[in-house]
């Protein structure tokens, strides 16, 4: 296993999250089963920098201070809803000869014949949880999706093939990707025939004056009585 190292520092209980963040430091807090719960900060570009390698299901090496160092895993991420930054960080302790259940990314590879030439448009699941010794979870699991011919075929989770010691928690059918038709052209309505629409109109005008004709009739005959 790849040994990615974090160098972070010790942050005083006086200073807030906030002043933290002025600094473009990243606040955030170590914990973990019979461990010392400990407040960091790390440096906001080095942490991005890292996490955009690594992602959120590696095993991270916390240097403390230059002094401890302790694997952990990225537990929580928060961000600012405005500029998406990074606000806070959870690590939280792994010890690698343990099994972890956690997420991994699912990376589609390959073309599939139902986008390419039937403009079809790809469906596919995103991450899917494992549970294997924290020393071997994998970066991510990436599956071909050449078998997606058409618009009926699917890839499930018991077609992944995954590295030896990792297991998927969930549904073996649970399908993770398919192709979804392109959506019909809406047919145009139909237009009536002005001819009909007009003849029709006609014919209810002149059965409408010769109602009103006959009603006067009546009413002339009455009064001749």
């Amino acid at each position: 296993m790849e040994t990615i190292t974090l160098e972070v520092k010790s942050r005083s209980a006086g200073i807030s999250a906030k002043d933290t963040r002025r600094g473009d430091l990243i606040p955030c807090v170590f914990y973990g089963p019979k461990q010392e719960n400990k407040s960091l900060e790390v440096d906001y570009q080095t942490f991005r920098r890292i996490f955009d390698k690594a992602g959120g299901n590696t095993v991270l090496e916390l240097d403390i201070d230059g002094k401890d160092k302790i694997n952990v895993l990225v537990h929580d991420l928060q961000h600012d809803p405005v500029t998406d930054k990074f606000t806070h960080i959870d690590f939280k302790f792994v010890d690698l000869n343990k099994e972890v259940t956690t997420e991994v990314p699912l990376v589609a590879i390959g073309e599939s014949k139902a986008v390419r030439e039937l403009a079809g448009s790809l469906q596919a699941k995103e991450m899917v949880t494992v549970t294997c010794m924290a020393k071997i979870i994998p970066h991510q699991i990436e599956f071909d999706i050449t078998p997606l011919e058409d618009f009926h075929s699917s890839i499930q989770v018991k077609d992944l093939k995954l590295p030896e010691g990792v297991v998927i928690t969930e549904d073996p059918d649970l399908s993770i990707a398919s192709v979804l038709a392109p959506r019909a052209e809406e047919e145009e309505a139909p237009v009536e025939e002005e001819g009909v629409e007009g003849e029709e109109g006609e014919a209810a005008a002149e059965g409408a004056e010769g109602e009103a004709k006959e009603g006067g009739d009546e009413k002339k005959s009455e009064k001749a009585e």
